[in-house]
């Protein structure tokens, strides 16, 4: 009986094995010939931006993975990743989305419908989507979230206010500018590469709009802690500052553009996709969200 009871636990479990393999196996097979496995996304997507330039407090990477591997066809990049987005994604047939801010931050102690994020993380497991966060370090890799925001002035020299690990990446950017311009003409070119109506400026003291800026020190996002100690700029331009550090600044006579938080990094998206869907050879459609936006509007 005992004998009997053993070789039973050994067929059951090497059925459930069996079971899993060929679930998996059948999986991938539905779409054999199509996309291409998530290592090699991923590999793409820190070839890009390694995720050792991000910042140490940073929670990016691949934050969700579906139990049973997906060929990837189709990505959606959004800047937040919302209930919303995430429906979005199915209703393309996505099979992964990039989030450019990691929705999981804080440690999730559940994994129930009671709160927002947990139901994101929920349906996407439900429906096999795999969900990829590069944040920080996609703002200071070369060619990365800053470098596109500072493609709104025409400049010669580019640098990292807060230097990386080599000198073409780190947190923010201090730009020199090929010729001074009007910080009116400044404005006009930070709303064309936003798409932004409106944007928020405090006055440097003792500035007018006719003044003439030659250096801007820029970041995406939050800026006040990579900008504030800058005392050699005439601009700075990021998406929010405490209002102290706005005030700061002024009274040192350093006007300051504001854009809200993610106008300042949600651009980047637009020409990234098509980037990214040459990195990896047109075997995969790269879109970009339609329901992303921040969440704060001028009325």
């Amino acid at each position: 009986m005992l004998l009997s009871i053993k070789y039973y636990n050994i067929l059951r479990t090497s059925g459930i094995k069996r079971f899993f393999s060929f679930a998996a196996s059948q999986n991938m097979s539905n779409s054999e010939g199509n996309g291409i496995v998530l290592a090699e996304v991923i590999n793409t997507l820190e070839d890009f931006a390694p995720k050792a330039l991000a910042e140490s407090w940073d929670n990016t990477g691949l934050l969700v993975q579906p139990y049973t591997a997906r060929l990837i066809t189709k990505i959606l990049l959004t800047n937040d990743l919302t209930e919303k987005v995430a429906q979005e994604a199915y209703n393309h047939g996505c099979e992964m989305i990039v989030s450019y801010h990691p929705p999981i931050f804080a440690p999730l102690k559940s994994v129930v419908q009671s709160s927002w994020k947990e139901r994101i993380v929920s349906f996407l497991l439900e429906n096999r989507i795999s969900l990829y966060s590069p944040h920080t370090s996609w703002d200071s890799t070369q060619g990365g979230v800053n470098d596109w925001l500072a493609s709104a002035f025409p400049y010669y020299e580019a640098t990292p206010i807060i230097p990386g690990v080599n000198p073409n990446t780190g947190a923010g950017r201090f730009l020199k500018l090929n010729s001074n311009i009007s910080l009116t003409e400044a404005v006009a070119r930070v709303k064309k590469v936003t798409s932004l109506k409106h944007v928020r400026l405090a006055l440097g003291c003792g500035k007018s709009m006719s003044d003439t800026i030659q250096t801007v020190a820029l970041c995406a996002g939050s800026g006040g802690s990579v900008l504030k100690n800058v005392s050699n700029a005439d601009l700075f331009l990021t998406g929010e500052m405490l209002h102290h550090d706005v005030l700061d600044a002024a009274q040192r006579g350093i006007s300051v553009i504001l854009t809200n938080h993610s106008d300042s990094e949600r651009g980047f998206l637009r020409g990234f996709s098509s980037q990214l869907q040459n990195k990896l050879n047109n075997q995969i459609q790269v879109l970009v969200s339609e329901y992303d936006k921040d969440p704060l509007t001028t009325v």
